[in-house]
């Protein structure tokens, strides 16, 4: 769903993308430092309870993953290098934002929570993992119901809600992750198989 918007959040982020070139700075740097913000943000301030200022910094931090691609077409310094750079980094993000919320579950003994939350990280991998191993495989995968825009949205949206004061937002948004990420890997792999079962006909 939020894929949709990329072009709208490319032309916001073109003002900001041409200063940080201005300075020299490197899309690389940028999506170094978005990462390392938005892990010691989630792993610091989640497990202490301090949920919505760390849904709003991981928010902020996670535009690195827009800005920094903006800064590399404006620059002419798109590549393959700086595309799986950018895929591991936000692995690596979006671990840390779904171990923190298995921790403030585990603090608050709440353990469905922390066990949604482990199946949501672990659902939401596997769907990223899908795209991937299928692209490696020369086949075009699309859409889905929960790409990760929209998964790392809704965490965020449930996170800042959860720390307003709003009962079980958490929880029911871990669920509705699961459920979504589960079926977004059915979907992507429907998609494979039959440029699979095109393929082998072929």
């Amino acid at each position: 769903m939020l894929e949709r918007l990329r072009g709208l959040m490319a032309r916001l982020l073109t003002p900001p993308a041409r200063a940080l070139l201005g300075l020299g700075v490197s899309p690389d740097a940028v999506t170094w430092v978005g990462t390392a913000v938005v892990v010691l943000a989630a792993l610091i301030m989640v497990p202490l309870g301090w949920l919505w200022p760390a849904a709003l910094i991981i928010a902020t931090a996670s535009l690195s993953d827009m800005l920094d691609g903006q800064m590399a077409r404006l620059s002419g310094r798109t590549s393959r290098w700086g595309a799986f750079l950018d895929s591991t980094l936000d692995r690596i993000g979006d671990g840390a934002v779904f171990s923190a919320v298995v921790i403030w579950f585990a603090v608050a003994d709440d353990h469905l929570g922390a066990a949604l939350t482990l199946a949501a990280l672990v659902t939401g991998q596997v769907t990223s993992y899908v795209k991937a191993r299928a692209e490696s495989q020369g086949w075009t995968i699309t859409g889905g119901l929960a790409a990760r825009a929209d998964r790392l949205f809704l965490l965020l949206l449930a996170m800042l809600l959860q720390g307003l004061g709003v009962p079980y937002a958490l929880l029911i948004a871990v669920a509705v992750l699961t459920l979504a990420s589960t079926v977004t890997i059915g979907q992507r792999m429907r998609q494979a198989h039959r440029q699979a079962a095109g393929g082998d006909a072929a």
